[in-house]
């Protein structure tokens, strides 16, 4: 059975170092775990007037309806004023409601915050733990995964400098060792 894995990245620009990076541990996921990259630049601001009945925007339908499809989730953030970009939070809100209807509990998470900057994104990486607590999401402590310097770390062909790519290996086993734990 292959194991669905969400990619949500918090990056909407087309050149994103967040989308590079995810798309590096797409290709880099064993073979029984794929990868499936959610859209999240389209989905109107979460508006709780909005979720009844006749009034569901179909983006979030959409969203919460591949999502809930999915086994765990690898959650790709850059760092916007010491916290996530905005379209990665509504993206949680929106997954998360109505009220009981979350689609992220109990799935296994794993937080990448990737910067060019010598912080790596502590703030956002941080910051988006404490909503993953609260939506009951299981995410893997160790090893971090703060991605600093990035624009130093991929060269002029997109191509991103071994060293890295190799603690990305581990930072993946070490999520499939979790996953595996968590799921049995």
């Amino acid at each position: 059975m292959t194991v669905k894995i969400g990619f949500i990245v918090g990056s909407l620009r087309t050149a994103s170092y967040n989308k590079k990076v995810a798309e590096k541990f797409a290709e880099l996921l064993p073979a029984d775990f794929e990868a499936v990259f959610l859209e999240i630049g389209n989905l109107p601001l979460y508006n709780e007037d909005l979720d009844v009945d006749g009034k569901v925007p179909v983006e979030w339908q959409a969203f919460r309806d591949q999502a809930a499809a999915l086994d765990g989730f690898f959650f790709f953030t850059p760092e916007y004023n010491r916290s996530v970009p905005a379209a990665l939070k509504n993206a949680l809100d929106v997954g998360s409601r109505p009220y009981g209807a979350s689609i992220w509990g109990g799935k296994p998470a794993l937080v990448v915050s990737v910067s060019p900057g010598a912080i790596s994104g502590f703030g956002a990486n941080h910051h988006l733990r404490q909503s993953l607590v609260f939506l009951d999401m299981p995410t893997l402590q160790q090893p971090e995964a703060y991605i600093g310097g990035i624009n130093n770390l991929i060269d002029d062909n997109g191509d991103i400098a071994e060293g890295t790519v190799n603690f990305f290996r581990t930072i993946i086993s070490k999520y499939v060792d979790f996953y595996n734990k968590l799921k049995g």
